[in-house]
């Protein structure tokens, strides 16, 4: 008799999202489905994700929403934030949004998450995630993308060279 395969955990400890932490997430759209690519559907989600972030203390970077994927930079901004819960719970009220209003799209049941050290340069971190949209050739200039924001920086003030 075979065992049952079991999905490895590749979380670090709860613990270690807690408090003043930064971490990058990157979740994918189920088979790279195009679902952000409407004014209507950014506005929805920015909207949770920005209770969202009220609600477990926690501020954003930045957050940009490619076609078929989310990249965010979320930070924990008091000793009882926890940033692994705000993104578990922007996923799970965008996915019911989802279930409800667009059925054939569905998140991609995890996430890859990475902790930022504190050694580590965060303009670079932004800037790279802020060229995803060049680097796919869905405009000249990350100013001109649309599906980005931030709830530390306003990016309009930012130099193009950063």
């Amino acid at each position: 008799m075979q065992k049952p395969i079991r999905e490895k955990n590749h979380r670090l400890p709860s613990v270690a999202y807690n408090g003043f932490v930064a971490v990058a997430f990157t979740a994918n759209v189920l088979e790279q489905k195009h679902l952000f690519v409407d004014d209507t559907v950014f506005q929805i989600f920015q909207a949770i994700l920005l209770d969202e972030l009220r609600r477990q203390h926690c501020s954003s970077y930045v957050y940009l929403f490619m076609p078929d994927h989310l990249h965010i930079i979320l930070a924990g901004e008091h000793d009882n934030a926890n940033v692994q819960e705000c993104m578990d719970m922007f996923k799970q009220r965008t996915g019911f949004w989802i279930y409800k209003n667009k059925p054939l799209y569905h998140w991609q049941k995890d996430y890859y998450d990475h902790i930022i050290r504190r050694d580590e340069d965060m303009n670079a971190q932004i800037y790279y995630i802020l060229q995803n949209p060049v680097r796919a050739g869905l405009t000249d200039s990350w100013k001109k993308y649309p599906y980005k924001g931030s709830t530390k920086f306003n990016f309009d003030e930012w130099n193009e060279q950063l």
